[in-house]
């Protein structure tokens, strides 16, 4: 495994999700362009307000009675807990508009605040800095020990002042009300049939930076699939692993990068329901959290006979129909797995041009993002220094990059 470009694939997952988290869950394209003089071309601070962010009322509801008797700590939103209904604070924002892709409950726009509010330009998102938890914990022990990551997870989750980031995924909220509820730590994770949003990007992006730690890709996926279900229980997330982590390391063995994405988009099956087909159910129901729980399940799991066809989709549309129309850009891996391969491909693997439309391409470009940022790293012997050096937390990430490659080479 080529040590430049494993350091790459790393930094392409920072970079990508800073680059992208101003313009995180922008549907609409034309808020991008309008908002950021065209579009993203740099790193930008989060705008206040959000035009389509639901954020706000978000639920989070832990057992505190019962994780006080266990000795358990629940509060995960601290200084965030404005934004939140939660049965520890006092929310008294009103929920009176359903817009946006989903057509979600949100409030005025005024209140409208961003999933990343607060977040300054070159600043990552809290997916990010959980990969750093991971890292951290690999550098700390020598090796992967799957109960110092959980306990280093709890650790940043809980304790103020360490998370700056506003927007608490579903699933981590999901996994702290089961913790809370005794449910032991390794087995907390909620269950995509259970909640449809489990079943999302950020499932993919720990999993696959720790099938880095492994010398065969047999070994790798292994690895990925079992440190997935910590967090997430979700076939499409499995799915999406097996076929991103081989892609991974074939990148990292100098494989001919589009070549290379073909071969693998030819594995992947397309949806039956997708893009704006999707979009409509969802806003029929006023939401998808209004679509009963088996509905949901076949919504997002049954495929057609078709596989993904790289050259066939940019013969058969134009790069406004893709992103859309053809796929959604939202977080589910049946959806982003197409968009980010076809913006790969579109791009040639170049790194800032890829980077670059992904954070233009909008709805979840973060998770999205760090996937895309790592496959185009891997693939790149360079990539330009001004990038990383714009990462606000620069000297920090270098130096668990490396020393996080330094115990990948000792193993």
């Amino acid at each position: 495994m080529d040590t430049t470009r494993l350091k790459n694939a790393l930094w392409g997952a920072f970079i990508a999700d800073a680059m992208a988290m101003p313009v995180h869950w922008y549907y609409q394209r034309k808020y991008i362009k309008e908002g950021f003089d065209g579009g993203i071309k740099k790193y930008e601070d989060a705008p206040h307000p959000h035009p389509e962010a639901f954020m706000v009322g978000n639920a989070y509801h832990p057992n505190i009675a019962k994780a006080k008797a266990l000795g358990r700590p629940f509060d995960i939103a601290h200084e965030h807990i404005r934004f939140y209904d939660t049965n520890y604070n006092d929310f008294d924002v009103k929920l009176s508009v359903h817009a946006g892709e989903h057509k979600n409950a949100m409030p005025e726009k005024s209140e409208r605040y961003h999933y990343h509010h607060g977040l300054k330009a070159g600043e990552n998102t809290l997916g990010a800095n959980l990969i750093r938890v991971l890292i951290r914990s690999i550098i700390k022990e020598g090796k992967y020990k799957q109960e110092v990551f959980i306990e280093d997870f709890i650790h940043y989750l809980t304790t103020p002042g360490l998370n700056k980031d506003s927007y608490t995924e579903v699933y981590i909220r999901a996994w702290f009300e089961n913790f809370t509820n005794g449910v032991p730590a390794h087995a907390s994770a909620q269950e995509q049939r259970e909640v449809w949003s489990i079943g999302s990007n950020g499932g993919i992006i720990r999993p696959l930076v720790l099938s880095l730690t492994s010398k065969s890709t047999f070994q790798a996926l292994g690895v990925a699939l079992q440190h997935q279900q910590i967090t997430h229980r979700s076939d499409n997330v499995s799915s999406a692993l097996c076929v991103l982590v081989p892609l991974l390391h074939k990148l990292l063995e100098k494989e001919e990068p589009n070549a290379t994405l073909k071969e693998f988009a030819s594995k992947v099956k397309v949806t039956k329901i997708s893009g704006a087909e999707l979009s409509k159910t969802y806003a029929e129901h006023n939401g998808p959290g209004n679509i009963p729980k088996d509905e949901m399940w076949d919504i997002h799991t049954e495929f057609s006979e078709l596989n993904l066809d790289l050259d066939l989709l940019m013969k058969d549309f134009e790069e406004d129909e893709i992103l859309g129309s053809v796929f959604t850009t939202g977080c589910y891996p049946e959806q982003s797995l197409p968009v980010l391969m076809y913006l790969l491909y579109k791009n040639k693997f170049d790194f800032e041009a890829s980077i670059l439309a992904n954070a233009n391409a909008g709805g979840d470009c973060v998770h999205r993002g760090i996937i895309l940022g790592m496959l185009a790293g891997a693939a790149n012997d360079e990539i330009p220094q001004a990038l990383k050096e714009g990462l606000l937390d620069y000297e920090s990430i270098h130096q668990e990059i490396e020393d996080f490659v330094e115990v990948i080479k000792a193993k």
